[in-house]
């Protein structure tokens, strides 16, 4: 007995959708700005052509990367009105801010890379657009 599995190929609009969350990991861990600027060109370029897949991911990517640098800003004006940069409290504010949300970040960026590699849709928890 043998079945007619579909390879990964023949998902419309996947490679986008693994590009678009390969570069939003890529902002948050590795080269940040430069992934984002990609992610920004990938997402004019894609954005009205691209299938409902890649249109999906690029959307959801292009949101929580939006989100990271607000939270990102958020945390520097936190601790700038704690006492600057020469306070104790900087460490408290930079230890939660990576544990909390630059950490729930990735995590959720790992399981959307997982999902369009799957060829499926994604929607990051609070953050995300609806669809």
């Amino acid at each position: 007995m043998t079945h007619a599995a579909s390879s990964d190929e023949d998902v419309p609009g996947r490679e986008i959708a693994v590009a678009a969350e390969a570069l939003y990991l890529a902002n948050l861990m590795l080269i940040p700005g430069i992934a984002f600027a990609a992610l920004l060109v990938l997402w004019w370029r894609e954005r009205g052509r691209a299938p409902a897949l890649a249109r999906n991911h690029l959307g959801q990517t292009l949101a929580a990367s939006l989100w990271a640098g607000l939270l990102l800003v958020v945390a520097n004006v936190a601790i700038v009105l704690a006492g600057g940069y020469g306070s104790p409290y900087t460490w408290i504010i930079a230890i939660l801010y990576f544990t909390v949300c630059h950490s729930t970040l990735i995590f959720c960026g790992a399981i959307g890379l997982a999902r369009a590699l799957a060829g499926r849709h994604f929607r990051f928890p609070l953050i995300g657009p609806k669809a």
